[in-house]
């Protein structure tokens, strides 16, 4: 979930290729990873929409349909979500790509009340996995923001770095502030 409570900078984190090895996926009882099937697409609306990262699920499909939709069978092997042991998609992340075409993790979502069960962890892992396969011997890229501040730190525990720019310091600063 957002935090809106703290100051607002957009900064871009980045994984080494040669970086250590990940740890192993693990789930609760009963969760499972899945990829997009065509229709989840809602899902994915509705789970960002409750996130906060957008104001309704009818501007989230305006955005899917835009920037995915064009994409489709791409989805059916970049877009993970997981699913609760009811087969509710509960959460997602994807592992797209930048306008130059380098790898980028887009996109991560956990609805409220299914956080703080280690599924953002399980696919930050997963869609890494996926990105260093597609793109060997290349460095992982994703955008962020400092109200996502416990999306950062989980990042920085799957050495993730902090691309230094005129603003390091303050992020820094601020992540500090709230850790």
């Amino acid at each position: 979930m957002l935090d809106k409570s703290v100051p607002y900078i957009p900064f871009t984190m980045f994984r080494s290729s040669n970086a250590p090895s990940l740890p192993k996926i693990q789930l609760p009882e009963g969760y499972r990873l899945v990829f997009y099937q065509p229709g989840d697409e809602k899902d994915w609306c509705r789970i960002e929409t409750a996130v906060l990262e957008f104001d309704t699920e009818q501007a989230a499909a305006d955005y899917f349909q835009r920037s995915f939709m064009p994409y489709q069978e791409e989805l059916m092997r970049r877009m993970l979500f997981i699913e609760n042991a009811q087969g509710k998609k509960v959460a997602t992340f994807t592992a797209w790509w930048t306008e130059e075409n380098d790898p980028r993790l887009h996109w991560l979502a956990v609805l409220p009340e299914e956080q703080k069960k280690g599924l953002a962890k399980a696919l930050a892992i997963r869609v890494t996995e996926l990105l260093h396969i597609y793109y060997p011997d290349q460095d992982l890229y994703l955008s962020t923001q400092t109200w996502s501040h416990h999306a950062v730190k989980l990042y920085r525990q799957l050495d993730y770095e902090i691309l230094q720019n005129q603003n390091y310091q303050k992020i820094i600063d601020i992540l500090a502030a709230v850790n």
